[in-house]
């Protein structure tokens, strides 16, 4: 992907892969460029969404971006807090996070999953004014919707290997509810 193509994906959406009654809704920070550029989500092959969710279990095998859609059929979906797509997260203003923590709220709230999994704790806290929040389930609901922060596995995030991210997202999928 050229340096071109990456700028023109500036400020870019990335369609939302979602149904009603997920049993995990993961939402991450907001689409890169070349995620956006691409029109999938967590496309940078550093990122280790992929495979953070097949090591933890989420999936049999480890999907490829391109293979996305195929999320629905294990009851997985993937949306993000703020829709716009920037180089990097911390380009996004306070407004755009608190605006998608109310986008957000109105998704979970149509598509009611078991879970609402946020790819990144600090988008998370800044999305819903939740300045202490930590890793792990959350007291606040939205509706009968439980929220889970999650480590962000963009590669920026180093302190988290990708083993300890398989460990925390293992720890949310034993909390899941088969169908």
């Amino acid at each position: 992907m050229t340096p071109e193509e990456l700028l023109a994906a500036r400020d870019r959406v990335v369609p939302d892969v979602v149904a009603g009654g997920l049993r995990v809704l993961f939402c991450g920070i907001n689409p890169g460029l070349m995620s956006a550029a691409k029109g999938l989500h967590f496309a940078r092959p550093g990122n280790r969404f992929w495979p953070v969710l097949h090591r933890s279990g989420f999936t049999p095998r480890q999907l490829r971006p391109e293979e996305q859609d195929e999320l629905l059929t294990y009851g997985l979906g993937i949306t993000n807090v703020v829709t716009r797509a920037s180089a990097r997260a911390d380009e996004l203003t306070a407004e755009e996070y608190e605006e998608g923590g109310r986008q957000l709220t109105a998704r979970v709230e149509r598509l009611r999953p078991q879970w609402l999994a946020v790819a990144g704790v600090t988008a998370y806290r800044a999305a819903f004014g939740e300045k202490k929040a930590r890793i792990g389930p959350q007291e606040r609901r939205i509706g009968d919707t439980r929220i889970w922060a999650l480590p962000s596995p963009s590669g920026l995030n180093a302190h988290w290997t990708l083993e300890t991210m398989a460990q925390e997202y293992g720890r949310l999928r034993s909390s899941v509810e088969l169908p």
